[in-house]
């Protein structure tokens, strides 16, 4: 290895308020030389980047093409023999569903030493925004984390193995769920969760734009649709966000009338 090679920063943005960075992820973005961030990052967090330091956006969405992920290793590699500040700054957290794994075997590979700084995940986001827990110890002991993506759009959900995910004692968390879920719901009412078992949908979590709805199993195809990133949760620890989403709709009534009354 280089002696001028640096270590490289493997770091979560979380959800995408700057509020909810860590301590730590927000010193190294404001200390970076070179930050190679995630599309999904938003631009309060990148303002954070000291004025001098290159900010890169290497992120791929919905399929669109643009830098590989052996472009994205080489430039960290390069960056790092160079003597520079690096940080590989993801969306939520690094671990979950990212490309972590292939990036520090890159780094391994190359004799770069790395740190991974955590970040808050989606799932935890839109548990927080929906006011429920992820877990209860009367009812939901364990979370189980899928991702909803499709590897063909003529197969849905197929690359999951349902009938091992659906328990009754588990708060199940989709990331990228799409926003067809019929198939989803069938799925899982064959593998044999209950019809009136609690469901939400949060788009945008602990963001301005955050939206959120709840729902059953068996009305799950009824959601709307909503905008990426959005996650999926469904199990009984969700009961409370039922109740919390008719306050919120409550709310906002009340406050439409006050509005178009005093016009």
């Amino acid at each position: 290895m280089p002696r001028s090679a640096t270590k490289v920063s493997l770091v979560g943005a979380g959800p995408g308020d700057p509020d909810l960075l860590t301590l730590k992820a927000h010193r190294l973005i404001g200390s970076a030389d070179v930050i190679f961030h995630d599309d999904l990052v938003p631009a309060a967090i990148l303002a954070l980047a000291d004025l001098r330091a290159d900010v890169v956006n290497v992120g791929k969405r919905c399929g669109a093409k643009g830098i590989t992920q052996a472009e994205i290793n080489t430039r960290m590699v390069e960056a790092a023999r160079r003597g520079l500040q690096v940080v590989r700054l993801h969306g939520g957290d690094p671990a979950i569903f990212g490309r972590l794994a292939e990036e520090i075997d890159a780094l391994e590979e190359a004799g770069i030493p790395f740190e991974v700084v955590p970040g808050i995940t989606a799932g935890s986001a839109a548990a927080a925004a929906l006011g429920v827990s992820l877990t209860d110890r009367r009812r939901s002991s364990r979370v189980i984390i899928v991702s909803g993506h499709r590897a063909t759009k003529s197969a849905p959900y197929d690359a999951t193995d349902w009938k091992e995910v659906a328990r009754g004692d588990a708060t199940l968390v989709i990331y990228m769920p799409g926003n067809n879920f019929a198939p989803l719901r069938d799925e899982l009412l064959t593998a044999g969760l209950p019809a009136d078992i609690p469901a939400a949908i949060v788009s945008h979590a602990a963001m301005p734009e955050e939206r959120y709805r709840a729902a059953t199993l068996a009305t799950l195809d009824q959601l709307p649709r909503m905008d990426s990133p959005a996650v999926l949760l469904i199990g009984h620890t969700l009961k409370r966000a039922r109740r919390n989403s008719k306050e919120a709709v409550s709310i906002a009534l009340d406050e439409a009338e006050a509005i178009l009354s005093s016009l």
